[in-house]
């Protein structure tokens, strides 16, 4: 053991005291900042963690966002189709009403070609009727006088068009065609001034044309030989029950009328 003077000891003492002293505040010290750092990393982890979940935030943002812009980009994708298809749609249109206007413009151009081919074609037809109704039997032939005075009357007017006018030309040939093959009874009137007198007419077709006064008195017939009316009473019966079938009061039979002979050319 050492041996030590009085005095010597306390300062060693003092010593000793002072570096276990140290040693703990040391300690202490270090472990302080053992927690201290430990606070900090925990403070750091929670950041992270907090940045993290912001971060993931804003990737959901974003994706959110992405796929919003990539839907509208589909759908400015499907309507610029849309317009496209439609754009095309119009343009074809358009050509087609173009092709259509040039057809229409080559049709209006030929018209007047057409017409002055076609003008002297109708003066000579209605010319032709109006020879052909004063030549043929006699029947109803004021109406139809004045139906071809009517034809002479529009064509050189100029609000009735070509076509109207072709129209009615072919429409009174229809008529006198339709004459040919028909049976017809009417009332009318022979003769002029006091000789006139009120008849029954009867058509049978264009081959004869007889009459018979309304009491009965007296019957004759069209001769187309002498372009005159010819009494003959002889047929009285046959034009009465004639005037009956014509007027659908009785049903068709055989009749006993005055044809013309025919004539050689």
């Amino acid at each position: 053991m050492m041996k030590v003077r009085n005095g010597t000891v306390t300062h060693i003492a003092r010593a000793v005291l002072a570096l276990a002293f140290l040693g703990a505040g040391t300690y202490a010290f270090a472990a302080l900042g053992s927690t201290e750092k430990l606070d900090q990393l925990l403070l750091a982890q929670a950041a992270a963690d907090n940045a993290a979940q912001a971060a993931q935030k804003s990737i959901e943002t974003m994706d959110d966002q992405t796929q919003e812009v990539a839907q509208r980009y589909r759908r400015i994708l499907e309507n610029t189709r849309s317009v496209k298809d439609y754009t095309d749609h119009l343009r074809k249109q358009v050509q087609s009403q173009r092709d259509e206007l040039a057809s229409i413009q080559r049709q209006l151009d030929s018209i007047d070609a057409t017409a002055r081919d076609v003008f002297p074609l109708m003066q000579r037809m209605v010319a032709s009727l109006d020879q052909f109704v004063e030549l043929d039997v006699p029947y109803m032939i004021e109406e139809r006088r004045k139906r071809v005075q009517g034809l002479k009357g529009i064509m050189d007017r100029a609000d009735v068009t070509v076509s109207e006018k072709y129209r009615r030309i072919l429409e009174a040939y229809q008529i006198e065609m339709e004459a040919g093959r028909t049976m017809e009874a009417y009332d009318s009137t022979i003769g002029e001034g006091d000789a006139s007198k009120s008849v029954s007419f009867l058509r049978v077709g264009r081959v004869a044309l007889v009459y018979q006064t309304t009491d009965g008195s007296e019957t004759g017939y069209w001769d187309k030989t002498q372009k005159a009316w010819v009494i003959n009473n002889d047929y009285a019966h046959d034009v009465q029950e004639g005037l009956r079938i014509a007027r659908k009061m009785k049903a068709p039979d055989l009749l006993h009328l005055p044809l013309p002979a025919p004539v050689e050319e």
